[in-house]
């Protein structure tokens, strides 16, 4: 096997450290691209992109907040443009599945004359421990708008094997892939999974996304967030096709995908939904 000399942009978020983990345990030189690594990378300083890029022949990318936000576009198409520059052999792409803005910034890898694949991916299963709905977990009362829509919850462990097979293996090459859970289910069917799991007592409430925004204005959350929850909520939530369950995990990894409930037994198992919340 040859080894590789592999940039992982966001290597220390949801689904970049598994992919560092995973390629390291391969063998593969891996260099993360972070704001703490050395040499740096921080998607607002693009004059030190290039030091990361030096030496390296494929490259993870992962834009935060995400690739639906102004700027975003903008941002992959200096990447690029530098990464073409630093002769990078290979490009994939962490996109999500039934964003609009997203796609703007697929097209730029796809066109880049760069090897490319496409990772679109559902929701995160992790949103619910690691992200913005853990606090609402622990308090035992999480409110939503979309209550009545069904979503292909996708985990970041499923996530990172399939970019890591992306990243290594040229046949992934020009592909776009959309990566689902097995299952579908509503906040409140998922909500109860992790109540069952957790052996906790938690209630969901179904509430207007007018009435998620002003409780985020009211905790005094940035705006730029707010944007990019109303935005996640109503354009990806609400388009339909994010409804549908795809196979390409199975076909990537030649094995069913994790289900809500397997990741749901996993975490209660760490304690992290039974730890109580600090209190001022």
């Amino acid at each position: 096997m040859k080894l590789e000399n592999i940039l992982v942009i966001g290597g220390t978020g949801k689904t970049g450290r598994k992919i560092v983990h995973l390629l390291k345990e391969s063998g593969h030189n891996v260099r993360v691209g972070s704001r703490s690594a050395q040499p740096s990378f921080d998607w607002h300083q693009p004059g030190n992109w290039s030091k990361a890029l030096s030496g390296m022949d494929k490259v993870y990318i992962t834009y935060q907040p995400d690739l639906a936000v102004p700027g975003a576009l903008e941002a992959i198409e200096e990447l690029v443009n530098q990464a073409r520059k630093s002769s990078v052999k290979k490009l994939v792409l962490l996109s999500g599945k039934g964003e609009r803005e997203a796609e703007l910034c697929e097209q730029v890898v796809i066109h880049s004359g760069i090897d490319y694949t496409i990772v679109r991916a559902s929701w995160f299963n992790q949103n619910f421990n690691e992200n913005f709905l853990l606090d609402p977990v622990l308090d035992g009362v999480v409110a939503l708008p979309q209550a009545e829509v069904k979503i292909p919850f996708v985990d970041t462990d499923d996530i990172a094997e399939v970019a890591v097979k992306a990243i290594l293996d040229d046949k992934h090459n020009g592909q776009i892939y959309q990566l689902t859970g097995p299952e579908l289910l509503t906040f409140k069917q998922a909500i109860a999974t992790i109540a069952n799991a957790s052996n906790r007592a938690i209630t969901f409430v179904p509430i207007s996304i007018q009435e998620y925004s002003q409780g985020m204005r009211d905790a005094n959350v940035p705006e730029d967030f707010i944007w990019l929850i109303e935005y996640l909520f109503t354009e990806v939530l609400g388009n339909p096709k994010n409804s549908e369950i795809t196979n390409d995990i199975e076909q990537v990894l030649k094995r069913k995908p994790i289900s809500f409930t397997e990741y749901a037994e996993k975490v209660a198992a760490t304690g992290v939904w039974n730890s109580l919340k600090e209190t001022v």
